[in-house]
């Protein structure tokens, strides 16, 4: 992991390494655990690509007693875990450690129950975003929240990094939908959270939950809330000749007070290529496209039509063109894959009216470090996603895309808004957090991390920009240029 500073190995760990395996083998009998270099493979990295590494072992539990377990044997003899869902995370929160046990959640893939008349599902934590919605549309509802990854990433894991999706302009992220969890805490304490009623009183410790990056504890049971499925929904084409055209029409558009089910911008680049991948019927000569959708009562969304206007407007006019547009859409990660030899998929969001401020930005960033970038991003919201196009192959360019998106971030930032919207933290941007945050305001962020997991065992190396220990939160004391704990890895 070249480049990549995370916590140094516990050499007294990897020493017991068969004895761990073999205890892993007890808890989880059958095929639950991985550890030959082959077949961990398949587990070296999440979706942040660019940063792999060996597990010390891979175990695949089936039951909630298996969780607990091996979260207890493990906070018992100091070894670090690193939970992990479907792994298709894109800031390398699922990132294996050496000396850690990867604790994997697929197999955690039913769904638990259905109540219609409350409109909630029950799922255990390995069931794919999509498989909520196919589990319920039979009854005409649908699960809001939708990630282009639904095919494939788990609830589990839209919990971890509070995903959001081309629908949560209207119906919010995952903190929006999720009513209750159930979850094992490090030192193999169950515990709910929530559950299928609308509210509860105390502290929010579901939302603290949600998002929270598999720091705090390892989710085994997710309770969501379903909705009914509109009974029209309408999408609309509309082409700008410049990309500030078109973040000046999203603003004037939640400004009017519509507010959109769904709406989504992309740059010229990302057009042509979800154009060629997909022919979903884009217009490609404009240089930015906004594809917004428009649901509810018919007359309500024959009457919002009617407001939006723009240089270039195609209105789907069935079911299977709405579909169509969005197509593109949601393949447009795969699309640009075709047209750069590697992308770096960035994550952060800003204020609306400023999308012509950092899109003109990026478009001088682009310029600067002499790599292209393809823009997709949910425009309602302002999470943006920028592809920054670069050859992994040639020496240097990784560094220098790396290079340009945190610069991305950091103008992210700069106009009011936030590191990430939905793909977290991670290892990703965890050396950015000072960007955003004082001292102040990490140390707080710890005590909560403390407060769930004092040996901090449970994914090191994420999120937080130094590695510290709970004992000297708020006593860093330096004495004749002597560093208290001296001996605790920082980086």
């Amino acid at each position: 992991m070249s480049g990549l500073a995370m916590p140094k190995p516990d050499a007294g760990t990897l020493r017991k390494r068969a004895e761990i395996v073999a205890d892993m083998r007890i808890i989880v009998p059958g095929e639950g655990v991985v550890d030959t270099a082959t077949e961990m493979r398949a587990f070296e990295s999440d979706g942040l690509t660019a940063y792999r590494q060996l597990p010390l072992v891979v175990v695949l539990p089936e039951t909630v007693a298996q969780v607990s377990r091996v979260l207890k044997y493990c906070n018992e003899r100091n070894i670090r875990v690193v939970p992990r869902g479907s792994g298709t995370s894109l800031s390398g929160g699922a990132l294996p450690l050496e000396d850690a046990v990867l604790l994997v959640m697929s197999r955690f893939n039913r769904i638990l129950a259905i109540d219609y008349p409350n409109r909630v599902v029950v799922a255990q934590p390995g069931v794919t975003n999509l498989g909520i919605t196919t589990a319920v549309e039979q009854e005409g509802f649908y699960y809001a929240p939708d990630p282009s990854s639904q095919i494939a990433c788990s609830i589990g894991g839209n919990v971890a990094e509070n995903s959001g999706g081309v629908h949560c302009l209207k119906y919010g992220l995952t903190a929006n939908n999720v009513l209750g969890i159930q979850m094992v805490l490090m030192n193999g304490e169950v515990v709910r959270l929530g559950g299928s009623h609308l509210d509860q009183e105390g502290y929010d410790l579901l939302g603290v939950m949600t998002g929270s990056e598999g720091l705090l504890g390892v989710v085994t049971e997710v309770t969501v809330r379903i909705l009914k499925k509109p009974e029209t929904a309408r999408a609309l084409l509309i082409g700008f000749p410049t990309s500030e055209q078109g973040g000046q029409c999203v603003a004037d558009i939640i400004g009017a007070g519509i507010i959109p089910g769904g709406m989504e911008m992309m740059d010229r680049p990302a057009i042509h290529a979800a154009e060629d991948f997909v022919h979903a019927g884009y217009p490609l000569d404009v240089e930015a496209l906004l594809i917004v959708e428009l649901d509810g009562p018919s007359v309500e969304v024959d009457h919002l039509i009617g407001l939006v206007e723009a240089t270039t407007c195609r209105i789907s006019q069935s079911e299977q063109e709405r579909l169509g547009f969005w197509a593109g859409r949601k393949a447009a990660f795969p699309a640009v894959g075709r047209i750069s030899p590697d992308y770096y998929c960035m994550d952060g969001t800003i204020p609306r009216k400023q999308l012509p401020r950092v899109l003109a930005g990026m478009r001088d960033l682009s310029e600067k470090y002499g790599l292209g970038v393809a823009n997709v991003f949910h425009a309602g919201d302002g999470n943006l996603h920028p592809l920054i196009l670069y050859d992994a192959n040639v020496p240097g360019e990784l560094d220098k895309a790396e290079r340009f998106g945190a610069d991305i971030l950091r103008l992210c930032v700069e106009v009011g808004g936030v590191l990430t919207g939905e793909h977290g933290v991670g290892v990703e941007k965890r050396d950015l957090m000072p960007e955003m945050f004082n001292q102040v305001d990490l140390d707080q962020q710890m005590r909560v991390k403390c407060a769930f997991d004092p040996s901090h065992l449970l994914n090191p190396g994420k999120v937080f920009p130094q590695l510290r220990r709970c004992a000297e939160l708020g006593r860093m004391h330096v004495h004749r240029g002597q560093m208290a704990f001296p001996d605790i890895p920082r980086f």
